[in-house]
């Protein structure tokens, strides 16, 4: 296929690399004609230190650059293009101007893609003559690296283009998701998932920043914790996405923006470009996940209560029993015993009431933390301090040789970081497939591929089981009355039917996208 990319930056070199890699003939231009030379000595460097590791030969490289056309002009004639890919600037008006040019350049046939992150499809399209030609085709940064291409038709896209981009994507080694031409499209919509209840939690003094992150990586497996995650993308770059996603969907309370980051991105503080974001990158200032956490301090040896009948409370006896705690099982609990709750989808605060518990000596473990090499602790306004200190010695202490756990001490809040954030990313994806968006096997794939999460939202889900989810979520609306956390058709309906959240079920209606 012969090939032309509108767009010689980061992501037009990107994808002309891409697609020479799998032998395309990339016709590469630009406006600025230094440009693309800039993005071919950028290639070749690239292609160059990959035969250099062997990764390919070096005649591989050579043939590769070749298949490589610089053009004077994006606007060529060109009557043996099939695709164009545009890859120019965010902005509706130069992509209108781009496509309107090259509509007159190329013949009827040529099929045009749009690269936009962020831009509807078919307000793209409709600037066109035939608005049937276009689609959109997603690419994320870098594009060698990160296999995952968003197919996104438009209202008008004839439906054979569509596939015509799958199979090109296919062909080249990458994953193709076909998305409905909603805000987002289907990565970054899934992803606000993350962050948005990351920011809630932050908002309500759940957890400090380090906190959240160190929960996020240890106890959920995420690569990297979502303060970390928005200083590598750029807070200005996020909060635009999160606005943009919140107001297309008309202020879903599910994605609902957080009041932190408006301040914050006018006072310079984007994340890593700029120095400084949720954390501090000069060249003294530790990782992220290098800040030092508050020693171990208190009495390993307390005694121990285990109370209440919930899920997870024979999980922490067992775990407790196993580190060598001191639990005190007697028909009448010693004065001093601090007790120990496993929490789902409740409040120590809750637990405290309902089961009489002595409030300056009850805490809260999530159960998802017992699993893990960090256990989370939920502590009420009226806990001791001497106690939450002794409390965090017992949940570290791992008896024998065995390295202690880390513990992370958070505020009381209904369902703790771990069980929140997971709810959240869930829902938000569940949402994604009751608006038939997108298929929820693509769901997954995008988001795995896309975002690195260990499991796809839904297949994730279904680590935990639908009934025990939707319980927690159930709880969540109920104990905070936040219309955030109400559970969505999808997830009820499955916990009701014993389904799978992956199992996209048997609808007379097609998708909404």
């Amino acid at each position: 296929m012969r090939i032309r990319i509108v767009g010689a930056g980061v992501m037009g070199r990107g994808i002309a690399q891409w697609a020479a890699t799998a032998g395309h003939t990339v016709e590469l231009a630009d406006i600025r004609t230094e440009a693309v030379g800039a993005a071919v000595d950028f290639v070749r460097g690239m292609l160059d230190r990959a035969a250099a590791k062997g990764r390919i030969t070096e005649g591989e490289a050579a043939d590769t650059l070749a298949r490589i056309v610089p053009l004077d002009s994006p606007w060529a004639p060109g009557d043996d293009v099939e695709l164009v890919i545009e890859a120019a600037r965010e902005d509706l008006d130069t992509k209108a101007e781009v496509f309107g040019k090259l509509a007159e350049a190329l013949p009827a046939s040529t099929v045009f893609a749009t690269n936009t992150s962020s831009l509807s499809v078919t307000a793209i399209a409709a600037t066109l003559d035939d608005p049937s030609r276009l689609a959109g085709l997603h690419f994320f940064n870098p594009v060698p690296l990160m296999k995952i291409v968003e197919v996104v038709p438009g209202a008008a896209t004839r439906p054979e283009i569509p596939e015509l981009l799958t199979g090109l994507v296919a062909g080249t080694g990458h994953r193709a998701v076909v998305v409905a031409d909603t805000p987002g499209f289907l990565v970054n919509h899934a992803g606000r998932g993350l962050v948005t209840e990351a920011l809630a939690l932050l908002e309500e003094t759940v957890a400090d920043v380090p906190g959240i992150d160190r929960i996020a990586r240890d106890v959920l497996g995420l690569k990297m914790g979502p303060f970390e995650l928005m200083d590598l993308t750029g807070l200005d770059v996020t909060t635009a996405v999160i606005d943009t996603i919140w107001h297309g969907f008309r202020h879903s309370d599910r994605l609902r923006p957080s009041f932190l980051t408006p301040n914050r991105v006018t006072a310079g503080l984007h994340g890593r470009k700029a120095g400084r974001g949720w954390y501090a990158y000069g060249p003294e200032d530790p990782a992220p996940a290098a800040v030092p956490e508050a020693p171990v301090t208190g009495d390993a040896k307390r005694p121990v209560r285990v109370a209440g009948t919930g899920p997870g409370t024979e999980a922490l006896r067992s775990a407790l029993a196993a580190s060598g705690a001191v639990l005190d099982d007697a028909e009448v609990p010693a004065d001093d015993a601090l007790v120990l709750v496993a929490t789902w989808g409740m409040t120590v605060a809750e637990a405290v009431a309902g089961l009489g518990l002595p409030p300056a000596r009850t805490l809260g473990v999530d159960p998802l933390s017992l699993a893990t090499r960090r256990r989370v602790l939920a502590a009420t306004p009226a806990t001791d301090p001497e106690v939450a200190a002794d409390a965090r010695a017992v949940l570290a202490a791992a008896g024998g040789e065995a390295e202690p756990y880390a513990v992370t001490v958070v505020r009381d809040a209904a369902g703790s970081v771990a069980q929140r954030l997971l709810a959240s990313i869930v829902s938000v994806a569940a949402s994604i497939a009751e608006r038939g968006l997108a298929a929820p096997a693509d769901i997954d794939l995008a988001v795995t591929t896309g975002l690195g999460y260990p499991h796809g939202p839904l297949a994730w889900g279904d680590t935990i089981g639908a009934p025990r989810l939707l319980a927690l979520q159930q709880a969540l609306h109920r104990t905070t009355g936040d219309p955030r956390y109400r559970p969505t058709r999808w997830l009820t309906e499955r916990a009701q039917l014993g389904m799978s959240l992956t199992d996209p079920g048997n609808s007379p209606f097609p998708q909404a996208g």
